[in-house]
């Protein structure tokens, strides 16, 4: 299709989407007020590498406009990652893993722990192969998934939060 003709179905398909009631998350007066709110959430740590990757995830889609100058709301997340053989040899030998990170997570305001504002689930699926591979190369493909996986999940989580915080500005 040549670009000629893909102007006007893009513009006909962007129409179409704000006759429907579309409008982008981020988007106007609503969407800049939840992007600031999500500038004022903390990241409470997460334990072990996978958790580390997934907080650094959250604080990179979280604060887009940089590290929190006032801290309202704190974020706390439990994150596991497990893996199984779906790749399997006649001997026994696993020549395919698949990784499932699963985070449950809660916003509380920041000094009322027991106020759940918000709380759910965020999962995310990949796939790794296990040749035989040196450690240094098996060690890089599993870390690159482990990110790739914590990505996915902070992704969820911030689109999540950004929506009840659009849904409720003065929050």
């Amino acid at each position: 299709m040549s670009s000629n003709l893909l102007k006007p179905a893009a513009l006909a398909a962007l129409l179409g989407l704000s006759a429907c009631g579309f409008t982008p998350l981020y988007g106007g007066p609503q969407g800049v007020a939840a992007s600031a709110q999500l500038d004022e959430v903390a990241v409470a740590n997460i334990p072990e590498r996978t958790g580390q990757l997934l907080r650094q995830s959250l604080e990179t889609q979280l604060h887009t406009a940089g590290a929190p100058v006032s801290e309202l709301y704190e974020l706390k997340v439990t994150y596991t990652v497990a893996t199984s053989g779906i790749g399997v040899l006649q001997d026994t030998a696993t020549t395919r893993n698949r990784l499932t990170a699963t985070a449950q997570w809660s916003l509380t305001p920041i000094g009322n722990p027991g106020q759940a504002l918000l709380s759910g689930t965020a999962t995310a699926m990949n796939a790794e192969n296990v040749v035989d591979q040196q450690y240094f190369a098996l060690t890089l493909e599993s870390d690159t998934v482990n990110k790739q996986l914590a990505d996915q999940v902070a992704g969820e989580i911030t689109a999540q939060i950004a929506a009840w915080f659009r849904a409720h500005p003065n929050a």
